[in-house]
């Protein structure tokens, strides 16, 4: 019997602006699909001229200039477009979908399907079955105790994937499936017997219990802040907001 973690998966990231999912605009994404672990990935990326200034904060981090972008970028909205179908045809293909701090990625590009094409994720996925694995998610789960950062970098570390070309959206997409390859193996005693539906249910259940936990720290530190619970996409904020 092969377990989900040993089958084929899709992973999606993007790189942007900068951190806010109502504001800031995609510049770069890619989908990278492996069919066997240590497989040779089929890699699909796509570069954005935003259409928006580039901070020099988001630059230092992903590399992509203003002029760069403003040269080599297509636009927006047939961007927005092909990213949408092309995660729906790994849903439709029941490929798992690894997503690393889901709710950024997938609500940014949402929120850029409502901005450039009058469109939501959820009408390019309303006839196939969403399976998001986020490794920020599981891993925080199953290994709660665990001091220290969890970023991409810090997973990698730790699941001793190699991480080429951090910021790179297909190189982050790829190490992210690789850690949710490793969370499989190393937790195979208590993910093996739940299908990856079930798995998409439960992350939705521990993210919204990690929200209230570090919540409630931020409270006890003296620095309340707001976070948000929902998993793997968050709900649009009302237009007075």
């Amino acid at each position: 019997m092969t377990h989900w973690f040993d089958g084929p998966l899709a992973a999606f990231d993007t790189e942007t602006t900068g951190v806010d999912v109502e504001a800031d605009r995609i510049v770069s994404a890619a989908v990278v699909v492996q069919d066997t672990p240590g497989g040779r990935p089929r890699i699909t990326r796509w570069l954005v001229n935003p259409g928006v200034p580039v901070p020099p904060a988001a630059t230092e981090v992903h590399g992509l200039t203003e002029d760069h972008l403003q040269r080599n970028g297509r636009w927006p909205a047939p961007v927005m477009e092909e990213i949408a179908r092309s995660l729906a045809e790994q849903c439709a293909a029941s490929r798992p979908l690894v997503v690393m701090n889901a709710p950024f990625d997938l609500t940014i590009l949402d929120r850029e399907l409502r901005r450039h094409r009058a469109s939501s994720l959820a009408r390019y996925l309303a006839n196939v079955p969403l399976c998001v694995l986020d490794p920020r998610v599981l891993d925080k789960h199953l290994d709660r105790y665990r001091k220290g950062r969890r970023t991409l970098t810090d997973l990698c570390a730790q699941y001793e994937v190699t991480l080429d070309g951090a910021h790179d959206a297909a190189a982050d997409a790829l190490a992210a499936m690789e850690v949710v390859r490793a969370v499989g193996r190393r937790f195979a005693s208590r993910l093996d017997r739940l299908s990856v539906a079930e798995l998409h249910t439960l992350q939705a259940v521990w993210h919204a219990a990690q929200a209230r936990g570090l919540q409630a720290w931020f409270a006890r530190s003296g620095a309340p802040e707001p976070v948000d619970p929902a998993w793997p996409l968050r709900p649009e904020m009302p237009a007075a907001a």
